[in-house]
């Protein structure tokens, strides 16, 4: 089984509360546990949370969910782009499967909420068969012929 963490952020709270709704759904779908529900103040501020629910020993991945509203500047693109490369170092560092189910940048109200099931879905998706799959690599032995990860 698969101990999902969820990180999420409470910024747009109106869409982002739906997304953390719609992936403990899929996590249940998928045999997932969820072991922890970590609440960030916003998409920005996720790194730093995740950098130290990644050191959990019953964390085997993470999904993230945020919703980066467009604005009338160009700072959610600012906050999008950073939070995401954190987040794909953070990922790479640990060794843990981190998948990003961050709406946005450049969508609106409206195009965020039309997109609540498919990014929480496919973050807690992600996550899950990015974690069986490193199990399965790690546990894999080559001899002679082509090992299949799927």
């Amino acid at each position: 089984m698969v101990r999902l963490a969820i990180v999420v952020a409470e910024f747009n709270y109106d869409v982002t509360q739906l997304m953390l709704q719609k992936a403990l759904d899929h996590a249940k779908f998928l045999g997932a546990e969820v072991t922890y529900v970590v609440k960030a103040p916003g998409v920005f501020d996720v790194p730093a949370l995740l950098a130290d629910v990644v050191k959990k020993e019953e964390v085997d991945a993470v999904a993230v969910l945020g919703a980066v509203i467009q604005g009338a500047t160009k700072h959610d693109e600012l906050v999008a782009n950073q939070a995401a490369r954190k987040i794909l170092d953070i990922s790479v560092d640990s060794g843990k499967p981190v998948a990003l189910g961050v709406i946005g940048p450049g969508a609106n109200r409206m195009q965020a909420l039309e997109r609540v099931e498919e990014y929480a879905r496919r973050a807690v998706e992600a996550a899950v068969k990015m974690a069986r799959r490193r199990r399965a690599l790690r546990e894999a032995r080559y001899s002679g012929s082509t090992v299949f990860i799927e």
